[in-house]
């Protein structure tokens, strides 16, 4: 029994260790993407006061954060205004949307604007969810954040992704993203909550890298 209490105390010391050294980094990191990539913020904001990308430089959506606790991510919009509410007052493009793990196949989204074409294949929409990195809502590596209707897909499991923060960069974006739907999509998210580690954080995170430049499963 004491040799059971034993590990029990020594796994969790360890993961209380990588939690703040994963922090940590989560802020520091953080903190630097957003000063060198500062100068993306004010070009894509000049070009959001053009044509059909007209409109507020942020897109903010309600998501489910660690313990179910909601939260809205930041990232560029991409999308003409009020995207979200034409998509559900059309029921055809809701069910294609929601029969496509929650994302409309390539081409097949009117809302995307031409500055948000761009945006999204290579990854640029996403920069600003170092702010949400920084603030705790998010950390830079995790299960990616899902939209309420998502958390059905889990089933039973969902407390175990919502056991952990949601990240900027996951396991499953790094293998394939949208490639990938549900409910494949599950058991690689899931795969990461079981075996959060830093080396493993740090193989997501260059995985990610070399996703983005091929521009893997991004529209």
């Amino acid at each position: 029994m004491r040799m059971i209490k034993a590990k029990e105390k020594v796994g969790w010391g360890t993961m209380k260790t990588y939690l703040l050294l994963k922090r940590f980094l989560d802020i520091v990191l953080s903190i630097v993407a957003l000063v060198v990539l500062s100068p993306i913020f004010l070009v894509v904001s000049i070009l959001d006061r053009i044509g059909d990308n007209k409109g507020p430089l942020f897109y903010r959506q309600v998501r489910i954060g660690l313990n179910g606790k909601s939260f809205k991510i930041i990232k560029f919009r991409s999308m003409v205004v009020n995207a979200d509410e034409r998509l559900r007052a059309n029921p055809e493009l809701y069910q294609e949307y929601i029969k496509n793990s929650y994302k409309l196949p390539e081409g097949r989204d009117p809302r995307i604007t031409s500055l948000g074409h761009f945006l999204r294949k290579t990854s640029v929409d996403e920069i600003p969810q170092f702010i949400n990195v920084l603030k705790g809502e998010m950390a830079l590596i995790g299960p990616r954040p899902v939209v309420e209707e998502e958390l059905s897909e889990y089933g039973k499991r969902v407390d175990k992704l919502l056991s952990v923060k949601p990240g900027a960069m996951g396991y499953w974006q790094a293998s394939g993203r949208s490639n990938i739907g549900y409910p494949q999509r599950c058991e690689i998210e899931l795969f990461y909550v079981d075996h959060a580690s830093l080396s493993f954080d740090i193989k997501i995170f260059f995985k990610n890298i070399i996703s983005i430049f091929r521009s893997e499963g991004a529209y």
